[in-house]
């Protein structure tokens, strides 16, 4: 399918922090949207904070995304489809009480774009680099093989087969992720070798998402998700040792900002239906946030400023070549987007 540059978006899970930030950037870029939330109490924020853009935003309540039928309405008239929401712990006994939502969700959503083909054109999927990840081989510490978008996670989805309620939560929450994701695209090609199949489909893979935020966090205490982490590490010094200068973490980090306009170039760019992307910032350590923290706040812990970055064990490598070079996406360096967070907390009287 073509670029799309102008119409109607819905955007699932509006009021989450990658999903405002996506909300924004499409209402700046001329789109119109409706978002969906889960209930009435969480639309009121979204209404004020983009009041200025009129009839130009909308918010409809999709109370369990998971039950058949539950975008159908949602969907109608619209010409995008950007599917963020989804389920995001790892602290479940039964892993269908993780995977089953994921799945559903997502073939809920693709089931009402089926059923409005005559105007949906594309639909982009927030998956994870969870559904890419694969651990180091046996007997080794750190992490060499570059993963990119080819690469799928095996390893999650058959371990959690294996153990069931036995399995590490991290690895239910990355079957969770793996296997919606595998979902999304079993249905795209069995409905495309039909031959009648309206849209396309772009998957955006995204490690760990730290960044400012604009969804809706009153107080300290209602302050969650990723952002939380990031403050407690880093603000708070909940990390000592060898978490905070020797492993870095599994995920990687990229700047909430710059996935969100990954969504809006996931559209707008040509010729890019069919193909997953790797939305990430890079590796890192934690002491490397505190450091740069300090440079804008001082009274941050130091935590071990002696560390040696060559001693740095990454559990991971994902490569952003391919979005870069098709989606045209420039990305924030990690000092950029430190800095921008110390001020946002600083703003908010969290510093």
């Amino acid at each position: 399918m073509p670029a799309i540059t102008s119409g109607k978006a819905l955007v699932t899970g509006a009021n989450g922090f990658v999903a405002v930030w996506v909300v924004q950037d499409l209402l700046e870029h001329g789109f119109a949207v409706r978002g969906t939330v889960r209930s009435e109490s969480k639309a009121t924020y979204l209404h004020d904070r983009f009041k200025a853009y009129g009839d130009k935003f909308e918010v409809v309540i999709v109370p369990d995304m998971a039950v058949e039928g539950a975008f159908d309405e949602a969907v109608e008239g619209i010409d995008a489809i950007l599917h963020i929401a989804s389920p995001v712990t790892a602290d479940v006994d039964d892993p269908d009480d993780l995977i089953l939502p994921a799945v559903n969700g997502t073939e809920s959503v693709l089931q009402s774009a089926l059923k409005h083909r005559a105007t949906v054109k594309r639909v982009l999927y927030m998956s994870s680099c969870a559904a890419v990840y694969n651990p180091p081989p046996p007997g080794h510490a750190s992490f060499t093989r570059v993963l990119d978008e080819t690469v799928w996670n095996e390893y999650s989805p058959a371990l959690v087969r294996e153990k069931g309620r036995d399995a590490p939560g991290l690895e239910k929450y990355r079957a969770s992720k793996t296997l919606a994701e595998r979902a999304a695209w079993e249905l795209y090609e069995t409905e495309q070798a039909k031959g009648n199949l309206g849209w396309d489909l772009v998957t955006l893979l995204a490690p760990l998402v730290f960044g400012p935020i604009i969804h809706e966090a009153p107080t300290l205490e209602r302050f969650g998700g990723t952002p939380r982490m990031w403050y407690n590490n880093v603000v708070k010094g909940a990390l000592q040792g060898e978490a905070l200068t020797k492993y870095g973490y599994v995920a990687e980090w990229v700047d909430v900002r710059d996935l969100a306009r990954a969504h809006v170039l996931g559209l707008t760019s040509p010729e890019v239906g069919g193909q997953r992307f790797i939305i990430r910032g890079g590796p890192y350590l934690w002491q490397q946030f505190v450091d740069v923290a300090r440079r804008y706040a001082e009274q941050i812990p130091a935590g071990d400023p002696s560390y040696k970055p060559e001693n740095a064990v990454y559990m991971s490598r994902y490569t952003s070549e391919k979005s870069k070079k098709v989606l045209g996406l420039e990305y924030r360096t990690l000092e950029e987007m430190t800095k921008d967070i110390i001020e946002d907390l600083r703003s908010r009287g969290w510093l």
